[in-house]
């Protein structure tokens, strides 16, 4: 087995769980995001073919899975949040040692689904799939200044959110 063939099968076992989590918050589809996968996987073997050398691989797969997440979104638009709803929140990973089981899936699925996609990109990649702001930098094409300025904001936003389930919460009782 040639040393590209051990590198790429090590990027397997090592990051494909994360990858799935990451394309499954981003489309709520669990067919897409295995899709997506296996596309991500296959473009990364094709690049390593290329001669070219991926400095970080773990933050290498994260931005093809996030351009071809992008790509598909920009084809035909994602699935309802009726169509969530009635099909449940489901993913094949249990991250809820992650997430710390302060929220049900549907709840976590709503607050993720309500945030800006520029948000939702860093939160899920920061706190969901634990990458470095340097990695995330890498991934999205943007400087970890800029990373690390859209991870606050992001949380921002979910306090906002949070804050506003409470006082909902408050109100109806």
């Amino acid at each position: 087995m040639s040393e590209k063939e051990e590198q790429f099968l090590q990027a397997y076992d090592e990051h494909s769980d994360a990858i799935f989590r990451y394309c499954y918050y981003r489309v709520f589809d669990r067919e897409k995001a295995k899709d997506f996968v296996q596309e991500t996987y296959f473009r990364t073997w094709k690049y390593m073919l290329g001669e070219k050398a991926i400095e970080n691989i773990r933050a290498f797969l994260y931005k093809i899975a996030r351009n071809i997440i992008i790509d598909e979104s920009k084809k035909k638009k994602s699935s309802s949040l009726d169509q969530i709803m009635e099909t449940g929140f489901a993913p094949s990973i249990d991250t809820r040692g992650k997430t710390q089981d302060y929220f049900t899936g549907k709840e976590l699925v709503l607050i993720v689904k309500s945030l800006d996609e520029k948000y939702r990109d860093v939160i899920l990649m920061k706190y969901i799939d634990d990458l470095s702001t340097k990695e995330i930098a890498i991934a999205i094409n943007e400087t970890e200044n800029n990373v690390y300025v859209r991870i606050s904001r992001g949380l921002e936003k979910v306090k906002e959110i949070l804050k506003n389930q409470e006082l909902r919460s408050v109100k109806s009782k």
